[in-house]
């Protein structure tokens, strides 16, 4: 048998006993910093559940302001077709009903937006839509903000604010969407 050398004795391998704690904290160094991104949707209030159908109330279609999406994203409001362009400066019209016309909401505080659409409308579309009518909403705020207390809406106080929602509340009715040709 021949001698070995030191060389023969030595392994070519390297020691990673201490990778495991590196890639541990390698893994909670970037699970503490990285921030992860919530999807955010549509806020909306909605009522308290009941087994119970809720009463039947008599509404007045003077204050009622339907807006219906169909499959092509078309919108019908109040048995006219429109563009979603004009949907918001329309709405601000028939909240706040300037001229007192016999077609439009009575008052701010009796007018309700119905917003019904096809379960073949886009999302994009649907939230555009809903997108304008709060958009009325806050604009008539803002406007009324101005008048009475000489600044914007956002800038008053809970208080200025509150009376300011009292006096222009936010009603957008919806309703369940349904296929073409479902309704009769």
């Amino acid at each position: 048998m021949g001698k070995t050398s030191s060389r023969d004795r030595l392994s070519n391998e390297i020691n990673a006993g201490s990778m495991a704690d590196i890639a541990f904290l390698l893994l909670i160094f970037f699970l503490v910093t990285t921030t992860i991104a919530e999807d955010k949707g549509v806020l909306v209030k909605l009522p308290i559940w009941s087994s119970e159908p809720p009463p039947t109330q008599k509404m007045n279609t003077r204050n009622v302001y339907s807006v219906l999406v169909n499959a092509q994203n078309q919108l019908l409001v109040r048995g006219t077709q429109m563009r979603i362009d004009d949907l918001k400066d329309n709405t601000k019209l028939f909240i706040s009903n300037p001229r007192k016309e016999a077609d439009k909401a009575e008052k701010p505080t009796k007018a309700i937006v119905s917003l019904k659409n096809d379960r073949g409308t886009k999302y994009d579309t649907y939230l555009t839509v809903y997108n304008e009518l709060k958009a009325a909403y806050n604009e008539l705020r803002n406007e009324e903000a101005l008048k009475k207390y000489g600044k914007e809406f956002e800038f008053l106080d809970r208080e200025k604010q509150r009376a300011i929602r009292a006096a222009i509340p936010l009603v957008i009715s919806e309703a369940e969407p349904t296929n073409f040709g479902e309704e009769g």
